[in-house]
C-alpha cells in the first residue's frame, strides 16, 4: 500500500483540482500518484484472490482450476 504521505498528497491534489484547478506539473504529479495507487491496489487484490480457497456447502473445494494452478505454482496451498 502507498505511504500515508502519498495518500494525503493525492487527496490534497483532488481537493485543489475541484476548487481552483491544477497546474500542469501538479496534474502530472496527480496522474503519477494515481497510477502508483492503482498498481498497489491491483497487487493487493491479486494477492488476496490468489490466497483464497472456495468451498461449497458440503465442504468440497470448488476453487476454479485456473486459480488452483496459480496457487500450486506459487506453493500456496
Amino acid at each position: 500500500m502507498l505511504s500515508k504521505e502519498k495518500l494525503a498528497r493525492i487527496n490534497q491534489l483532488a481537493k485543489k483540482s475541484k476548487s481552483t484547478g491544477l497546474t500542469t506539473a501538479e496534474a502530472k504529479e496527480q496522474s503519477k500518484l494515481r497510477g502508483e495507487y492503482l498498481q498497489s491496489l491491483r497487487a493487493s487484490m491479486r494477492q488476496t484472490i490468489e490466497n483464497t480457497r472456495v468451498f461449497d456447502t458440503n465442504g468440497d473445494e470448488v476453487t476454479p482450476m485456473k486459480l488452483r494452478k496459480i496457487q500450486q505454482n506459487k506453493g500456496l496451498h
